[in-house]
């Protein structure tokens, strides 16, 4: 079977004035893709005109669209509106469920959350509110692994914000590194087979990585497409 090509970005922080500038992307995208996946802060500060703005060029994609929230897009406390503007322009807005690119490619999609990787991710120890913190990034991994699960197609792709490996999060102050991602998201991914997984919000970190399973891990924020010569969207051939 063919491969798919599937163009990816992440942290596109849209303002209500720059909706020419995603014109632009999906101008590109059409000519060079079979679908888009957007990997969160997709708005600046998470209003609904922002979200009009994005919708209107988002509106021109001729290729599937698949996208998760990022916790930019939280801020204005309007994320029902945002979700359904952008549903109104055929972008399916992922949390916990998935999205399936011309019956070959499985997109499973969270927003993700922090709590750090490896040997420094926080547990579920002591104070109320600790405990609270991390029962919401493994409420997030949980949903993760049900929209995995739910995939009936060879290739499997996990779209997340938050980062599921250290790898990717490298160039970023270390003090940050906790707040950027969770282990438990790689974990997830590698127990229910994701093929690739795709993220953004480390904005100093690097393109790629691998999950402890060997999967491929791509860092998709705008600022590490720049930084590394891409335009504003990579191509990732599945």
């Amino acid at each position: 079977m063919p491969g798919f090509r599937l163009a990816a970005a992440g942290d596109l922080h849209c303002r209500a004035e720059q909706v020419g500038r995603f014109r632009e992307l999906v101008r590109a995208v059409n000519g060079e893709a079979e679908g888009l996946v957007l990997a969160g802060d997709l708005t600046d500060h998470g209003t609904l005109e922002e979200a009009m703005r994005l919708a209107e060029a988002l509106a021109e994609l001729t290729v599937p669209c698949a996208a998760v929230l990022g916790n930019h897009d939280y801020e204005g406390g309007v994320v029902k509106d945002l979700v359904r503007v952008l549903a109104e322009a055929k972008v399916q807005v992922l949390d916990g469920d998935h999205a399936l690119f011309l019956k070959r490619v499985g997109i499973a999609g969270v927003k993700g959350f922090c709590g750090g990787f490896e040997r420094g991710m926080l547990q579920a120890f002591g104070e109320p509110a600790i405990k609270a913190f991390v029962q919401e990034g493994v409420n997030e991994a949980l949903k993760l692994e049900a929209a995995l699960a739910q995939l009936d197609v060879d290739i499997r792709v996990a779209l997340l914000h938050y980062a599921p490996i250290v790898g990717t999060c490298h160039g970023e102050p270390p003090e940050l590194l906790p707040y950027l991602g969770s282990s438990r998201l790689g974990i997830a991914c590698d127990a229910f087979g994701a093929s690739a997984v795709l993220h953004g919000h480390a904005h100093h970190g690097t393109p790629d990585g691998r999950t402890p399973g060997g999967a491929p891990v791509y860092n998709v924020a705008l600022p590490v497409l720049k930084k590394h010569g891409e335009r504003k969207f990579r191509i990732v051939e599945l």
